[in-house]
C-alpha cells in the first residue's frame, strides 16, 4: 500500500536540505521525495512499504531534529477522474519539442506531464569493481 509521510526537520541551508533528500531517497521503497512548507522545512516522502519511524530515525542521525508530522495512504484516482484530467492536460499541451538533457550532474532534471521533478541516481554497491589486489 502506498503511503505519504511528512517529516518536519530543522534545516537552515541548502546543504542540509540536500543531505535530507539524499538520506530519504536512499531508503528502500521510496518512490518520490519533495520539500514542502513555507520555509521548505518539511520532507514529503511517497512510497510503498516504507517505514516512517526508520526514515525519521535516519534523518535524526544524519540531519538533526526530525519530527514525524503525518502518515497517510495515497488516494489513487478512479478511471473516470483520469479521463477528465487527460482532457484538461490535452488542452494545456503545446507543440514544443522537449530537449533532452545530456551530461547533467545530479540531481537530474526530469519532466513528466509538464511537471518538473528532480531525479537522483541510486547506485547499489558493485562487487565487480573491487580492488584486484585483495
Amino acid at each position: 500500500m502506498k503511503q505519504k509521510v511528512v517529516i518536519k526537520l530543522s534545516m537552515h541551508d541548502q546543504k542540509s536540505r540536500k543531505k535530507a533528500l539524499q538520506t530519504v531517497a536512499g531508503h528502500t521503497g521510496v518512490e518520490s521525495t519533495a520539500l514542502q512548507g513555507q520555509e521548505k522545512n518539511q520532507v514529503e516522502v511517497v512510497g510503498e512499504g516504507i517505514d516512517a519511524v526508520v526514515i525519521t530515525t535516519l534523518l535524526r542521525k544524519n540531519v538533526g531534529y526530525a519530527e514525524l508530522v503525518s502518515v497517510s495512504p495515497v488516494v489513487q484516482k478512479k478511471p473516470d477522474e483520469k479521463k477528465e484530467d487527460d482532457k484538461k492536460d490535452d488542452a494545456k499541451k503545446t507543440n514544443k519539442p522537449s530537449t533532452p538533457v545530456i551530461g547533467s550532474s545530479p540531481p537530474y532534471p526530469y519532466v513528466y506531464s509538464g511537471v518538473p521533478y528532480q531525479m537522483y541516481e541510486i547506485r547499489e554497491p558493485s562487487y565487480d569493481t573491487c580492488c584486484t589486489i585483495m
